[in-house]
């Protein structure tokens, strides 16, 4: 048999994919259905309006069906564009906004065009795993650095970490998988260490149409000199419920862009038409509905946090967005306990071994202890239904 590269065979598994399989053949008694909480994703196709309008961009739009351009839809890059500029308070131009086949594709190109085998990236704990994976599978080392109690990173620590293959620090904020959101303040402190380093800082704000706080998040693009040190992900997948489309973004430097073009070039060469004039046709029509997913949003989160202020033996160390990430009470790491719950409660969470290296690996043991829980796939009543199961096995044990 041929060979295999051996970065890739070291790399872990689809951590959602192997979450599936605990559920494959499984059978869940009539009066307690699955409750899936286990992928960052709209369970709903997109709004009827939307799915009209690409119906019509289907029949009646030929170039939607031919390669388009690489870095994009140039109307889609305009709009991104202009909408960022007004909404972060900061000069932002179409040539430094690429379209990618969703978010993680944004995180792969940009990385690739700072990184190669041998070199570091500096990641939080806990990481979004798809972010260790392109990682580790490519040979970077994905050097992690601890968070507080309220899953926040020092950038002191983080700057410790930095040496002369140091190549960025990645953020994600509204965090995945921590739910937390990042302070402007903490955001520009990295930025400033970054820059001072000459290293990037990417900035993952795949969550950012559900962020609790009015306005902008923060005011790094305020900065004129931005495109010098900052790289911003985005998706519109959970915006417009756009997953399977795949329709992401990436906003950075015109010399950037135009190495990302290359990579992108030679994987996808352009991100697909119908998907990108969905996501135009999105901004251009549903602000509204848009505001109305985000209050429902925030309404499931306070539905968390409401239901784990009153339940002592599970601790809450972060939620928001479409995440609750929370201490578990049971005498055995969280990959048991995920699979326990999936038998005795019909619940499918996330284990923190998904999420940040084992004891074993040198990680602080918070892994083992933690569960993620995607909230914004229960409505109220499902979320209900959530704390209701925990007491159950609470009571009972696992």
């Amino acid at each position: 048999m041929s060979t295999f590269n051996p970065h890739l065979v070291a790399t872990f598994p689809p951590p959602v994919m192997e979450a599936r399989r605990w559920i494959e053949g499984a059978t869940f008694p009539a009066e307690r259905p699955l409750l899936n909480l286990s992928q960052a994703a709209p369970a709903d196709p997109p709004p009827e309006p939307m799915r009209r309008a690409m119906a019509e961009i289907v029949l009646t739009e030929p170039a939607a069906h031919m390669y388009g351009a690489v870095l994009g839809l140039p109307e889609l890059r305009a709009r991104v564009a202009d909408d960022w500029a007004k909404d972060y308070g900061g000069q932002v131009n179409a040539d430094q906004v690429a379209i990618t086949s969703g978010c993680n594709q944004a995180f792969s190109a940009a990385v690739s065009t700072l990184a190669r085998d041998g070199d570091n990236v500096i990641l939080p704990i806990p990481y979004y795993f798809n972010h260790k994976m392109w990682l580790d599978m490519n040979g970077i080392e994905a050097r992690t650095v601890d968070t507080d109690d309220s899953l926040l990173p020092d950038p002191q620590a983080a700057a410790h970490l930095i040496d002369g293959r140091t190549r960025a620090i990645v953020l994600v904020s509204p965090n995945n998988p921590g739910g937390v959101e990042y302070p402007p303040a903490l955001l520009a402190e990295f930025r400033d260490l970054c820059r001072a380093r000459n290293i990037a800082l990417i900035v993952d704000e795949t969550y950012r149409d559900f962020h609790a706080v009015d306005g902008a998040p923060h005011d790094l693009f305020s900065d004129p000199d931005w495109g010098d040190t900052l790289i911003q992900l985005y998706s519109f997948s959970k915006a417009y419920r756009l997953t399977g489309h795949r329709v992401g973004a990436i906003v950075a430097s015109p010399q950037r862009l135009a190495e990302v073009e290359k990579w992108l070039d030679s994987v996808a060469i352009c991100p697909t038409g119908l998907g990108q004039r969905a996501a135009l046709w999105g901004m251009e029509n549903l602000g509204d509905w848009l505001a109305g997913e985000r209050q429902e949003i925030l309404r499931r989160r306070a539905a968390m946090d409401a239901g784990f202020a009153g339940r002592n033996d599970w601790g809450l160390l972060g939620c928001g967005a479409y995440f609750a990430y929370t201490s578990h009470p049971f005498d055995m790491p969280s990959d048991q306990v995920a699979k326990a719950l999936v038998e005795r409660a019909s619940l499918l969470v996330l284990p923190g071994t998904m999420f940040g290296p084992l004891r074993t690996q040198g990680g602080t043991g918070r892994a083992e202890a933690t569960l993620r829980i995607a909230f914004a796939n229960a409505d109220l009543p499902g979320i209900a239904t959530l704390f209701e199961r925990l007491d159950e096995v609470t009571r009972s044990g696992l």
